[in-house]
């Protein structure tokens, strides 16, 4: 036998069986005895992966390398990803405030009774520690990923690296950035490469190992803790608690407001898909890739 012991019925239960065969057993003696032979209401924990890629290290080790390659030349390293959609209104939100009074929010989560949701989508500055935030009202599309990295690109990436001429990207296999959209790699081209004259290198996270995309630790659980246990009432309050949130090793979070609306289920064509400057490198081609600027379509 394993040495896992199994019980799924209730003390209760037990003590009927008990009683079947003639042992009354009060409910405390039946939980003592259990304890006592290490019986514990317990939880399932989730602790098997499933068979991971064949490539996982080797993609860990290069985007590694990829990284201080790029930090030691002064060349921009973010890492990408959307955060968990939040219900804008007079809704509960997970976790615990020090107050007198608790907020007072909805019994239901109807969206209807709301202002919309939120969407984050964030670009995290390895180097300088900063984050930006774009809060979306419509849909996570490979557009809207995109136009918040341009976005990044015109306002903030001059400020810190005036010289780039380069941008390694690190995001997540799958969502609106993921290594199969044929979408983010034609806005990659259209708005970034060719508009901003960048060569964009994108190394993807291994399949199922979004956690330790580096946003996720260091600012996605920051922001979490900041609006732990507070409503957030409007797309006003959402931005306020984003700015405010801080740590002690000097992360600072920018963020903005999105109004604009992305439509779903946008196609590209294999020609479109053809004329990209795109090369795909020699480790892990699936998940590396380097898009090049072509000159007739800088746009400044």
């Amino acid at each position: 036998m394993s040495p896992d012991k199994w019980l799924n019925c209730r003390l209760r239960d037990l003590q009927a069986k008990l009683e079947q065969t003639a042992h009354s057993v009060s409910l405390p003696v039946i939980s003592r005895l259990l304890k006592q032979r290490d019986y514990r209401l317990r939880a399932s924990q989730k602790r098997y992966e499933g068979k991971s890629p064949e490539q996982r290290d080797q993609q860990f080790v290069y985007l590694q390398q990829q990284r201080q390659a790029y930090q030691e030349a002064g060349q921009p390293v973010l890492s990408l990803d959307t955060k968990k959609k939040e219900l804008v209104g007079n809704f509960k939100n997970a976790g615990r405030i020090w107050c007198q009074q608790a907020e007072v929010v909805n019994v239901h989560d109807f969206p209807s009774q709301g202002q919309g949701k939120a969407i984050p989508y964030g670009l995290y500055d390895l180097t300088y520690n900063l984050g930006t935030v774009y809060v979306g009202q419509s849909a996570d599309t490979a557009e809207f990923a995109v136009d918040n990295l341009a976005h990044w690109c015109q306002h903030e990436m001059p400020q810190r690296f005036a010289n780039a001429t380069r941008l390694l990207i690190f995001a997540d296999c799958g969502g609106s950035n993921g290594a199969r959209s044929k979408l983010w790699k034609q806005q990659l081209q259209a708005k970034i490469a060719d508009r901003f004259g960048l060569e964009v290198t994108v190394c993807h996270l291994p399949t199922g190992c979004s956690k330790w995309n580096p946003i996720e630790h260091r600012l996605f659980s920051e922001i979490s803790k900041t609006w732990a246990g507070c409503p957030l009432r409007s797309y006003e309050t959402v931005l306020q608690y984003l700015r405010q949130t801080r740590t002690e090793t000097g992360l600072a979070v920018v963020a903005h407001l999105v109004t604009q609306i992305y439509q779903k289920g946008l196609e590209v064509t294999d020609e479109v898909m053809a004329a990209l400057h795109i090369t795909y490198h020699a480790i892990c081609p699936q998940w590396n890739y380097t898009i090049h600027p072509r000159a007739e379509g800088l746009v400044g």
